[in-house]
């Protein structure tokens, strides 16, 4: 008796000088997926949205970032956010309008005025209101990143009118907008995965693509398809977007820290941006790409009007509010 009381007493004396990190909880930990390499801007504000996670949660919640496309390519990520394989992933707009329809009207051709419009958008009501569409559909959608304006490029010929671009092949994302988009240039849509592309320009099994200065750079796109068109036919914004079998296992306090987190990321990643753009136009410049600048885009906008009118009603109905916004 008396040696278990000793043991007891050996016990109690341990556990009252031990650190209180030795019984800490092990922290939360979640995956996010990142297509776009590490020292892009899109990797570098998901950076920043960890590291403001971790230390507003002194250290509970850790977020691991996986660049590069390491969990896999942007459609499958999304379904396994979706189920709660991976728990966060950055993704453009566009593959997950395949899931969430209504966002199919933040990524209309020729919708915003210019950036600022589309961050007014994306800051207020409307913005709001969509990220929180997402929740029926098993997202949660956490914020928004700058994504600047895509272009088209190509391997073939120079373009300076939509006419231009009749009969090539262009690699779209696997949203039907944008197949939709191509076609009424009278291009032929060919979806492909992001990864994909740089082969398909080199062995001419899509002509060209169209994305924004950084992707057209990071991805060395630039050397296999010298012909860059600055026609901005859409800003598309990159989204932020948790999954809800993941996030819903926290509580409602860590739930909104990590929303407030992404959205405090942002001004970090847009000023990301503006640098890492600045930079790519610069280098694929001096790679010898051929920039061509639409200074009149009425006739671009004029096709686009038939893809405005196939629209679902709330599509349409979102568009006039998007462009009411002054």
């Amino acid at each position: 008796m008396k040696i278990r009381k000793v043991a007891l007493i050996a016990l109690i004396i341990m556990a009252v000088t031990l650190p209180l990190s030795v019984f800490a909880q092990k922290p939360v930990v979640l995956r996010l997926a990142e297509t776009h390499p590490q020292d892009y801007p899109t990797t570098r504000g998901d950076y920043e949205f960890a590291r403001l996670v971790k230390e507003r949660s002194n250290g509970r919640i850790v977020i691991e970032v996986y660049p590069g496309s390491q969990l896999g390519q942007e459609k499958a990520v999304i379904e396994q956010v979706q189920f709660g394989a991976i728990d966060i992933t950055r993704v453009s707009v566009s593959p997950v309008a395949a899931f969430v329809p209504k966002l199919n009207a933040f990524q209309m051709p020729y919708l915003y005025r210019d950036a600022d419009h589309m961050w007014k958008v994306l800051n207020g009501d409307i913005g709001k209101a969509l990220l929180a569409s997402l929740e029926p559909f098993g997202f949660i959608g956490l914020g928004w990143f700058e994504g600047g304006s895509r272009n088209f490029y190509n391997s073939k010929r120079e373009i300076k009118t939509p006419a231009d671009l009749k009969g090539l092949k262009i690699r779209v994302q696997e949203s039907e907008l944008m197949m939709g988009l191509v076609s009424a240039f009278g291009a032929n849509p060919t979806p492909m995965a992001f990864g994909e592309v740089y082969s398909g320009l080199q062995t001419g099994v899509i002509d060209g693509a169209e994305n924004n200065w950084p992707s057209y750079f990071s991805t060395s796109h630039y050397e296999v398809a010298k012909y860059f068109t600055l026609d901005e036919h859409t800003r598309v914004p990159e989204i932020i977007v948790g999954s809800k079998i993941s996030l819903g296992r926290l509580s409602k306090a860590d739930q909104e820290l990590i929303r407030q987190a992404a959205r405090d990321a942002v001004e970090f990643q847009k000023k990301e941006w503006a640098k890492y753009e600045q930079l790519s136009i610069d280098k694929v410049k001096a790679g010898g790409s051929q920039i061509t600048y639409v200074a009149d885009k009425a006739p671009w906008i004029a096709l686009m009007a038939p893809l405005y009118a196939k629209q679902s009603k709330e599509v349409q109905d979102l568009v006039k509010q998007i462009q009411a916004v002054k």
